[in-house]
């Protein structure tokens, strides 16, 4: 049978199991990396895809770095290859933010609630005495 980490987790019903013990569990948390991973590929790719992007006028940061590169690299349908290309990175981005929330989710709520706690404090069942506060010596005025 085929085993996933320190021979735990096996294939079939351990699958099904949440919580910590579970494979699900870990299988959430290697999922949320790899997705937090391509979340941040796909922000980079976005945010310099639109500064290569030539802006409406013919000013501003788009020109400033090169503006004419994406035209003679894509040639006369520039606009269209960009404008498709953001649509679709910006499609993913909003896709891999909410399936890494998602999984954030899954994995709050199955974590294994032992783990986390304090250690909690023995509770005396007898009830305190107080000690008498120490009496003060009375203090003689000051004469002038």
């Amino acid at each position: 049978m085929p085993t996933i980490g320190a021979g735990r987790c096996r294939s079939g019903p351990a699958l099904t199991k949440g919580g910590a013990g579970g494979c699900l569990g870990v299988f959430m948390t290697i999922l949320i990396v790899v997705l937090t991973f391509l979340l941040v590929l796909v922000s980079l790719f976005l945010g310099l895809l639109v500064l290569v992007q030539k802006p409406r006028s013919d000013s501003g940061l788009g020109t400033a770095m090169g503006g004419g590169v994406a035209e003679a690299t894509f040639g006369a349908e520039t606009g269209n290859v960009l404008t498709r290309s953001t649509i679709v990175l910006a499609v993913a981005f909003f896709v891999l933010a909410f399936g890494a929330y998602l999984g954030q989710i899954y994995v709050v709520k199955h974590k294994d609630k032992t783990v986390d706690t304090l250690p909690s404090a023995p509770v005396s069942t007898s009830p305190a005495v107080p000690t008498p506060a120490p009496e003060a010596a009375p203090v003689a005025p000051a004469q002038p």
